[in-house]
């Protein structure tokens, strides 16, 4: 099986040309920017490059697949600090030992049920159940809650953009959990703490309980599933970096950031411009939207020694693979935690993994193509003969 770490930057050859390449996107030319410096000015000036864009954030934009804006993201400061902070405390809890503990927890189980059996397809028997339920602990939810959840697959929109149904699961079950806490708000999970929040000294109205909702089930999810069946492709390819974790654990987190500026799961995000730009040489009009590439800002070569090699102990590490500026993602701390807790459980319980079988999930568009994970990964694992708990 091909190692999908070694199949190339697909923006190198437009990076090195031009700080900016044209982009077409729902009949939508727009400039691409696709340097780290360019990028990263440009994630934290909102004023020029505004978020406060419903539907219009994602690339491509998602008007026929949701009907509220997400909250806190598709907002600007002041309204974005504002409703931030709302649900802050919520995502906060990854910095917390005791909720360490939960998800490390989690991911040992979930491993230990992969390494009882013989072959086991990665995407839907752990990467869907470990995201599911992280983020069931992270919402103060019980863990039955995301049984629902995980039948939703890599992606909460999928049934939409196949053109199967007018509305998603998502949705209904969004409306369902806040219809609940309506009845009931004196939990402390996040929808009953949705329907106590205020906002500058009113109440939160539904739409905006529902942008927050929308956004927590959509925005970390194919990303994080995406990532975690790139590591254990990593490992099937390179079974010589789990011996080199297993050495170290000291070593969890840089390689974690390293696999996060490797992987990229998000290509790119869309800002809009409030009025008429110049990007590098590429009119914007006013009203109109530019690609900030992280994927390609994380290969630069201006800012990484080597960016096409997946260096596991790399520090510096300035990648932008969840942003910057103020917008920067609500979920990181969460992500990393999974990705440190999944390397360091894989490097005590594994001692090598075979691909058996592989779909690549591919993300392409008319300029670009780059794998991110897969939709398919089966897989065996051989134990340890000796395994310690870290």
């Amino acid at each position: 099986m091909e190692d999908p770490f070694e199949s190339g930057d697909a923006f190198r050859a437009r990076r090195e040309k031009a700080a900016v390449c044209p982009g077409r996107f729902q009949g939508e030319t727009l400039p691409m920017m696709l340097r780290h410096a360019d990028v990263m000015a440009a994630a934290k000036d909102w004023e020029k490059f505004s978020s406060d864009a419903p539907f219009r954030v994602p690339i491509p934009s998602e008007e026929s697949v949701r009907k509220v804006r997400q909250l806190p993201i598709e907002t600007d400061p002041p309204d974005h600090t504002d409703y931030r902070a709302i649900v802050e405390p919520f995502f906060k809890k990854p910095t917390k030992p005791e909720f360490v503990a939960e998800i490390s927890s989690l991911v040992e189980k979930l491993l230990d049920e992969c390494l009882s059996g013989d072959v086991f397809e990665v995407v839907s028997g752990f990467a869907v159940p470990l995201q599911s339920r992280a983020l069931a602990h992270l919402l103060g939810l019980p863990q039955s809650e995301a049984e629902e959840w995980i039948g939703w697959g890599t992606h909460v929109f999928r049934d939409v953009l196949a053109g199967e149904s007018d509305g998603t699961a998502v949705d209904a079950y969004i409306a369902r959990r806040l219809d609940l806490a309506a009845l009931d708000s004196s939990g402390d999970d996040f929808f009953s703490a949705l329907t106590r929040a205020e906002f500058r000294g009113r109440k939160l109205t539904r739409e905006e309980m529902a942008g927050f909702g929308n956004l927590t089930f959509a925005g970390g999810r194919d990303t994080v599933i995406h990532s975690i069946t790139s590591v254990i492709a990593y490992m099937a390819h390179h079974p010589e970096a789990l011996d080199h974790l297993r050495a170290d654990p000291k070593r969890l987190a840089l390689a974690g950031e390293e696999f996060f500026r490797t992987i990229s799961p998000l290509t790119h995000i869309g800002r809009v411009c409030p009025v008429d730009t110049d990007v590098h040489g590429m009119r914007v009009p006013a009203g109109g939207r530019v690609s900030l590439c992280w994927a390609s800002a994380n290969r630069d070569a201006e800012v990484f020694e080597a960016p096409e090699e997946v260096r596991l102990d790399r520090r510096p590490n300035p990648h932008i693979a969840f942003g910057a500026g103020a917008h920067f993602c609500l979920g990181a701390a969460h992500a990393r935690l999974i990705m440190r807790e999944l390397l360091r459980h894989l490097s005590v319980s594994v001692e090598n993994i075979t691909i058996t079988a592989a779909v690549p999930n591919i993300d392409a568009a008319e300029d670009y193509r780059r794998q991110i994970g897969y939709e398919r990964l089966e897989v065996t694992l051989t134990p340890r003969a000796s395994r310690s708990r870290a």
